[in-house]
């Protein structure tokens, strides 16, 4: 097999499919990438087969058809050195050969066919979400979403698909962020995503896409992508029982003065303690030290009583993030209980520090 293309081509595929390669083992076949031609095109792949990432692109000139597979991560870095300029890829007597004018490095190679075949989309029954409004929303909830729980389902968000709406759920345990798609859908279905496969997903899909599913995998595809994932097995906490029925309190916020408010406490302290008055919003440092910081805003709240309450300030950071109006709604019960901040079809409910 001998394929050649411009370095950027190169470089930017192989950049792509790093994070589905299995980083630890070198002697896995799976921290290989896997190329393949077909007619004028090239297949990419990468996958530690929990996750995978295939590209299809004309962007090669291909000189003689075949496959070979190459450690990925020791590909990308020679292509990185070399200059901007065809690269050329070729399987000789077992190795592949990196080539550009006077360069030339040697890879080892494992056979192509021993390489974990992709899943298939045949037969696969198909979400009928607007995808656009999917991945918009993945990434309003993704920072709630948990990395290391040994409660193995709260390290990813849950996909949940009623008639009427999509919810999609995320929790960390100290705050559980909720986005809601409006849809008509004859099917009512559970699925919970890796926040890896979140992650990725945004990074690669901004157009319409393609999702297939079935009991342990997710699949989503367009025209130069297949991507999928392995689904976590596990039952998501009952999200909705968490969701305040009433608040005692509304209050419209003001984003971009909150956000400044909070951001200038958090240089002395990340947890805060935010007061709530009649006129004006209060907030001040909590730390263990003898350092402080006080800042306010002028604001009719609309309520007659001063109540306070204590959080870790990221929760609030992450959540105004995402807001997408100039003002934003927090409701408040008492100050030992969760609260919930609101834009429009986005939450997140925190729960509070308590001393």
């Amino acid at each position: 097999m001998k394929i050649r293309a411009h370095k950027q081509v190169i470089e930017s595929i192989l950049i792509n499919l790093q994070p589905f390669l299995e980083k630890k083992d070198a002697s896995q076949i799976t921290s290989h990438v896997y190329f393949e031609t077909q007619n004028d095109d090239c297949i990419v792949r990468g996958t530690d087969q929990e996750i995978g990432l295939q590209i299809v692109t004309d962007q090669f000139e291909i000189d003689h058809p075949g496959s070979f597979t190459a450690n990925g991560r020791k590909l990308l870095d020679i292509v990185r050195i070399l200059k901007d300029d065809e690269i050329v890829l070729e399987l000789f007597d077992n190795s592949l050969l990196i080539k550009q004018r006077h360069s030339k490095f040697k890879l080892p190679v494992f056979d192509p066919q021993s390489y974990p075949s992709f899943p298939g989309i045949d037969e696969k029954p198909k979400i009928t979400l607007d995808s656009l409004s999917l991945i918009k929303n993945l990434k309003k909830i993704t920072p709630a979403i948990d990395t290391n729980n040994p409660k193995y389902e709260l390290n990813g968000a849950l996909i949940n698909i009623k008639k009427e709406r999509t919810d999609l759920v995320g929790t960390d345990t100290r705050r559980l962020a909720i986005a809601t798609i409006p849809n008509d859908s004859l099917q009512e279905l559970s699925l919970i995503l890796p926040k890896k496969a979140i992650l990725e997903i945004q990074k690669l899909f901004l157009d319409q896409i393609e999702i297939y599913y079935d009991e342990t995998t997710l699949i989503i595809t367009n025209q130069n992508y297949f991507f999928f994932t392995r689904l976590i097995n596990g039952k998501f906490p009952d999200y909705e029982r968490i969701i305040p029925q009433s608040l005692k309190y509304q209050i419209e916020l003001p984003r971009k003065e909150m956000l400044e408010a909070i951001r200038m406490i958090t240089t002395i302290s990340h947890d805060i303690k935010i007061t709530f008055l009649s006129d004006a919003v209060l907030f001040n440092s909590l730390s263990a030290d003898n350092v402080e910081a006080k800042t306010e805003i002028e604001l009719e709240t609309g309520i007659d009583t001063r109540f306070e309450v204590s959080l870790n300030s990221r929760y609030l950071l992450d959540f105004l993030a995402q807001v997408e109006h100039e003002k934003f709604l927090i409701g408040l019960n008492e100050s030992t209980l969760p609260f919930l901040v609101r834009d429009e079809n986005f939450i997140t409910i925190i729960m509070p520090i308590i001393a």
